[in-house]
């Protein structure tokens, strides 16, 4: 989110060395994307810190466990920690810290199951979006900082999760809330970063031309017949398959090559993305833009090249050593767009350079969009931020707006904050989405 976890853990790491308090070095659990990120950020603002990070093979895993022991703070990821776990077992640390702790939302998966397993004195969880999608997320966070504060699963369903969502209850969103604030130290901008310059959104509405107009009814309409023969059990059982249709609907209105090769029209949305690209560099702005299809980006990058315009592009498949290097250098030269992939590059990204974020195309969970503005609007930003959200007129993206808009009531009673997504559709969201 842009405001300094990453700086208050070091500083809180740092305190308790020089005070002579840890005992045990410190464990840091994060993306594997950001484990040389929480290194470079130690030596630069603690670098009397002394680090390990625990990557490689297993024998070489293995060997720095047992050999480094003298490291002041220890760096994995989810992925290594829970194939480590069993390594951990006979060791003690002063702090263990799980960053972009949304990555142990689901309680019953590995990499949940692997944090909690770890002996610490103390436990913190670093995130922005402590609920994306149920409030049972919020459970798993806290199982891991005070297991059976919240009570067990079963219980936290069907005593809150299942009578605030369902049933809107007020009383109890009021109650949840009381109990979890004392644990929970909350930034929000407009508390903390007084001085950082304002952040503008603003929609920009693309309209279809004929034949793509043609291909996206044509799709939205045979969804919409198929969803009217299935009872409320058959489309439960086939949720992934909506979900699939649904995607194509998305992507027809990002650009319908990225489905049909001979597609021939111009997407509207590539061609109002570019407007605002030209518009951008003429005002000397860099510009961040998001997609959650990286399919989208060849379609983007064919024009880029066309148009003589640099770019860098930053994937999932895209390495580490890579992503930094691409990040120094976006930050420090002239390239004037930065094409992110939502999934990968929403977090752990310090972007202060770029002015503009475009979304080329809304996502289900805003709370992941925000992140992802928040590479740009966070310390260390010194202009305003503009942030244009692209959105095929009369189509299932003004549909996801207002559900995105709608879902953010659950949040707000808990939090006080954008911290959750869009929960589960039914078949009456279904069905208005399609309309148009």
């Amino acid at each position: 989110m842009g405001l300094g976890k990453t700086l208050q853990t070091i500083a809180y790491l740092l305190y308790r060395k020089q005070e002579g308090k840890a005992q045990f070095p410190h464990l840091i659990i994060c993306p594997a994307s950001l484990v040389y990120n929480w290194e470079r950020e130690i030596e630069r603002f603690a670098p009397e810190l002394k680090t390990l990070l625990i990557v490689g093979n297993v024998q070489q895993r293995e060997e720095l466990i047992r050999d480094r022991q003298d490291a002041d703070v220890w760096i994995t990821s989810y992925d290594m920690a829970k194939r480590d776990v069993s390594l951990y077992r006979d060791y003690q640390f002063d702090t263990e810290i799980i960053d972009e702790a949304q990555n142990i939302k689901n309680h019953g998966t590995q990499a949940a199951k692997a944090v909690k397993k770890i002996h610490a004195e103390v436990r913190f969880a670093l995130t922005g979006t402590p609920i994306e999608n149920r409030l049972s997320e919020l459970w798993s966070i806290f199982d891991f900082l005070m297991p059976g504060i919240l009570g067990t699963y079963e219980k936290f369903r069907k005593g809150y999760e299942l009578p605030i969502v369902q049933n809107q209850d007020e009383r109890l969103a009021g109650r949840l809330k009381k109990m979890i604030s004392p644990f929970i130290l909350r930034r929000v901008k407009g508390e903390v970063l007084k001085e950082l310059p304002d952040k503008m959104e603003q929609i920009v509405y693309a309209r279809m031309g004929e034949e793509q107009r043609k291909l996206y009814e044509a799709h939205a309409v045979r969804l919409m017949e198929s969803l009217e023969k299935q009872s409320d059990e058959e489309l439960q059982k086939g949720k992934l398959q909506i979900l699939a249709e649904l995607t194509r609907l998305r992507q027809i209105c990002c650009a319908p090559e990225m489905l049909y090769e001979n597609y021939s029209e111009t997407s509207c949305k590539v061609e109002t993305c570019m407007e605002l690209i030209h518009q951008a560099m003429s005002g000397n702005h860099k510009i961040l833009l998001f997609s959650q299809f990286t399919s989208v980006f060849p379609i983007l990058e064919k024009r880029l090249l066309q148009e003589k315009i640099p770019y860098y592009e930053l994937t999932g498949q895209t390495s580490k050593e890579n992503r930094m290097r691409m990040t120094e250098q976006f930050n420090s030269g002239d390239v004037p767009v930065f094409l992110i992939s939502l999934k990968a590059g929403g977090t752990g990204l310090n972007l202060t350079v770029a002015s503009i974020v475009i979304h080329f195309d809304p996502w289900w969970n805003l709370a992941a969009q925000n992140q992802a503005t928040d590479r740009a609007h966070r310390i260390g930003q010194e202009k305003q931020v503009t942030v244009f959200k692209l959105i095929a007129q009369n189509t299932i993206e003004e549909k996801i707006i207002k559900l995105q808009q709608e879902k953010q009531k659950l949040s707000s009673q808990i939090l006080d904050g954008e911290g959750a997504a869009a929960s589960a559709l039914t078949k009456d969201d279904f069905m208005e989405i399609l309309e148009f």
